[in-house]
Order: structure tokens, then sequence, then C-alpha cells
């Protein structure tokens, strides 16, 4: 995306250490627009029961989100695009989402339609764009919005741009299974000889993962193939945005407001296509589906930097209240250092933090022609497009020394990625990953991992900070440590790797579900309370 590139990145900061706390579209979407964890907002799925708009409503969100804490400190606020899943034709206004003085959502069967898209404008009746653009017409309405907003001098704004590319294209009348995206005329000669990078990772040999990744079969010549063109519509569409985001840029200098206006670009999740011989799709607790593009530039902002600092969405709400002047202790994140005068911070790793919480519930839901997993046993005549057991508690931690992935799954089965040496994931350091005792594969048996500790040591304290993490509130989410060890003489993970600690964290409860439910279900999520170091009882 070259003009990303010329308009953001080289005028701003890239945040190439964040991440999405919850890999698949409206979860994600919540966590970012309310600052909670998605256990805390309850929104897990795409659909009733366990997600989508009438359950951000049910939760009480509607009231309690981004633009009506914005709007109350007397911004105008617009929205153009795709909101959250389940948001349709027929309950747009039931109730009208709250919080925008302008608005056009795209609306459900019709949001994944590239060229039969249905909008509602100020929640009116939907309209139809049959034979346009989706993202273009989601342009279009953004550059409207940024002029009505520009037009009202005394009034700052908040805008958001959410163009459906490059997700999968959904016909409304098809039958759940996703397809390439679709790609503007404009920019068919584009990628012809792209191909997805051959990393150790790409359709390994030997099977990698757990749960149900490890049972997929080889992707033979045809599936690679169809992958890699899949991967270069996936490219096309995006150049869509990549004009958006100029265009944006030039709009706003055109007002006299380009130096005074912070832009935001990221994305709800990442995205696999043949690693760990996956078909297209998202939701694993992978670096491919967990790592995003973040992007930000504005006043005081340091131009052509990328940041060392690890974030997340739940960050980028308490980000924005603090460029508006306003701070909400009860949010889940904490704002990411963005002024010059902040640089030396923005530079260092696990200055604000090392940890990033991650977690999954239900299915799984692979995409593209190849993506389907046999009939469905419950559905004669529809394909199985899901896979059940996806969920899952992560941890993702990073610093200067060290960097892991460590997994828990519903199934029982446990990963751990030294992803330093491992960034491709490659390797599980567990040799039987249902074991509850961790117990380390033979080449790692005594082996010195990190500080002269060795793979159980680290191991129990990666899963004591995933069992605070996994029920965490506002300051537990940000000061995990402190939960543990209140005296504040803990607060990275190499303070807690003293030897010191070993019996409290060796005699602490693990990570582990009764079950693999569909939905965030309290009962079936295993131990939710940790012990607490006591200095007097030493």
């Amino acid at each position: 995306m070259p003009l990303l590139q010329k308009h953001i990145a080289d005028q701003g900061t890239t945040f190439n250490q964040h991440y999405c706390t919850v890999a698949i579209c409206c979860p994600s979407r919540v966590n970012i627009w309310t600052g909670q964890a998605a256990h805390n907002t309850n929104v897990t799925d795409l659909f009733p029961p366990y997600g989508g708009y009438p359950v951000f409503v049910k939760n009480g969100l509607n009231e309690n989100w981004l633009p009506v804490w914005l709007q109350a400190e007397g911004y105008n606020t617009y929205y153009t695009g795709k909101l959250f899943n389940s948001h349709s034709v027929h309950n747009h206004r039931n109730p009208p989402v709250n919080g925008f003085n302008g608005s056009d959502f795209l609306l459900d069967p019709y949001t994944y339609s590239y060229w039969k898209s249905q909008m509602s404008r100020n929640h009116a009746d939907p309209v139809s764009y049959e034979g346009q653009y989706s993202p273009d017409v989601v342009a279009e309405k953004t550059y409207g919005w940024l002029d009505e907003a520009a037009s009202h001098h005394d009034r700052p704004f908040f805008i958001v741009a959410a163009p459906i590319a490059p997700h999968s294209d959904q016909d409304p009348e098809a039958r759940g299974v996703m397809t390439a995206p679709q790609y503007a005329p404009r920019h068919a000669h584009l990628f012809q000889d792209y191909q997805i990078p051959r990393t150790a990772n790409f359709n390994p040999e030997a099977a990698s993962g757990v749960s149900w990744v490890k049972n997929l079969a080889p992707l033979n010549a045809t599936v690679v193939e169809y992958n890699d063109e899949y991967q270069r519509s996936r490219l096309r569409a995006l150049q869509s945005v990549d004009e958006m985001v100029e265009q944006i840029v030039e709009r706003l200098d055109s007002h006299g407001l380009l130096d005074t206006t912070y832009i935001i670009y990221t994305t709800d999740n990442g995205y696999h296509i043949s690693q760990h011989r996956l078909p297209p799709g998202k939701e694993c607790p992978f670096e491919t589906d967990i790592n995003v593009p973040l992007l930000i530039r504005g006043p005081g902002v340091p131009r052509g930097q990328v940041a060392g600092i690890v974030s997340s969405h739940t960050d980028l709400a308490p980000t924005i209240l603090k460029l508006a002047g306003q701070n909400r202790p009860d949010l889940d994140g904490t704002p990411i250092p963005l002024s010059s005068t902040e640089a030396e911070q923005l530079m260092k790793p696990a200055t604000s933090g090392e940890h990033v919480n991650i977690e999954f519930w239900g299915r799984a839901l692979p995409e593209g022609q190849y993506g389907k997993l046999g009939d469905d046993p419950l559905l004669p005549g529809y394909p199985r497009v899901s896979a059940r057991n996806n969920t899952y508690k992560a941890l993702r931690i990073v610093a200067a020394e060290y960097s892991f992935l460590y997994t828990v799954w519903c199934t029982g089965e446990r990963e751990l990625y030294n992803m330093h040496k491992d960034p491709d994931q490659i390797h599980n350091l567990f040799q039987n990953h249902h074991l509850l005792d961790m117990s380390p594969a033979k080449q790692h048996h005594h082996q010195q991992i990190l500080a002269d500790r060795t793979l159980h040591q680290l191991s129990t304290r990666l899963d004591t900070l995933l069992l605070v993490l996994k029920t965490c509130k506002s300051h537990t989410c940000r000061k995990p440590w402190e939960t543990l060890h209140p005296n504040g003489n803990v607060q990275t993970l190499q303070d807690a790797l003293q030897s010191q600690y070993d019996e409290f964290y060796a005699s602490q409860p693990r990570v582990e579900f009764s079950s693999c439910p569909l939905g965030y279900l309290v009962d079936e999520e295993g131990p939710q309370l940790v012990n607490v170091w006591n200095e007097e009882d030493r």
C-alpha cells in the first residue's frame, strides 16, 4: 500500500507489535470501541446468542461506548461502512445505533457483497447500491461526512471509515461459503505474479498446531495456486483502501485541518492463508491472525518511526479518549504513548506493558472453495464450514529479552512458542499437549529458556499470568502482576522468574476448560482465582 506508506507511515509512527485480542470481526470491533476485553463485554461471536449487534445492545453497550463518550465532550461523530455483524436490514432501527451525528451503515445480509451492498443513512430505510463497488461507495460517503464535519468550525470531530476490503466476498444468497474478495476493475492488472511468502509455516511437510489444525492434510498444488490467487484478490481489493487513505489526507489538507487531525489506520483482525496448511481465514492464535497493523499520524506523533512497545485493540479507546482530554480508569486498556515527549518510551519494548490477553470462543470459519471440512452432519445439503473446537485463551508477551506466545485450548492442549527463535510457530516447546504439568519436549528437557530458568519454571509464570488476564477488569488488565504481587515488586515476566517465587507459581491453579463452549460461559472456564504472594508468610 504505497499511499498508506507515503501519507501515514512516513508521516507518523508504525506500531509493529500491535495485536487484536479476538481474531474475528464483531468481538474485535466491540473491544476497540469499548476499551474492554471480550470477556467483559461478553460479545464473543458474530451472531446471537453470544454476539452480533443484538447482543451489543442487550449488554447495554449501545449507551456506553466511544462515540457516546466523545459526543459528551462536544465532538461531532460520524461513521461509514461496516459496524457489527448481525446489524441488518431488519433490526437496524431496533434500536438505532447510538452515538453518531451522521452515519451510513452497511447492513446484513449484504455487508460482504462487494457489488450488491445495502446501506442505511441516519437510520433511514436501506438503499441498494447494486452495481457499485462497495469500498468506493463507503469512500465517497466518508468524504461527504468529512466535508460536513469541517463546516462546523467550532466543533471537533471523530470520523470512522470502515470499508469491507479485503474481507472475503459473501453472496447474500449463498449458503455460508465465502469466496475471494472482489476488486475494482481498475486494479485487475496488479499483482499478477504475486505468491504468498514460502515461510517455514507455509504448507509445512509435518503437521503443526493442535486441536483441529493438527489434523489438516497438506495442501496440494491446485489448492496452493488457488490460495495464491485468493491473496492476489485481497491485495487488489486493498488498493481501493489505499486510494481512500490518500483522498482523506488530501481532503483534510484542503480544509486546512491536516496538521491538527490524528489519523489512525488499523484492522479488526489478521489473516492466515496456507500457513500451517490452513485455508483462507482467521480466528486462530497464530501471529498471522493476531498481529495487526496500527499506524498513527498527527500532531506531535514522531514521523517515520517504528514503535517497539506492545499494544492492543483494548488500548485504542483509551488512546482516543486521551487525545480528546478524557480519562476513564474503568477501561481495560492503556493509552498508547504518541507525543514527541514520549518518543523515548515509544521506542522501547515493555515500558508501558509487555503482555496482550488474547481469547476466542466458538468456531473457526475456513473460507474459500477449499475451506469446506466435509458435509455438515446437522444440516444436510450444507457444507461443513466451521471447526467447533476453536475456543482458547492465549498470552502474547514481548520484551527486548524474550518473546513468547502461550495458548491453552478448550481441548486441553497447550502451545508455547519462543517467537524470537521460532517466529513461524512450528516448534511447540511442550512434548505432551495435554499434560497440565506442561512437560517440555525432549529436546528442551534440560534447556534453560530464559534468565537461567527452565521451561517448566517459565511456563508456570505464563500460565499464572494468563489465569489473571482471562478474568481481568480495568486495573487488573493493565497491571496483572500486581494482582499476584500487591507489594509491586514484580512488574514483568523477568521479575517473576526470580527463584524465590518458584514454589509460589508451581502451586497456582492451572488455566483449563471443562468443555469447548461456543461463548463465554464462566462455569465452563475452569479456575477463576489465583493465589496472592504474601511477603509476611515467607
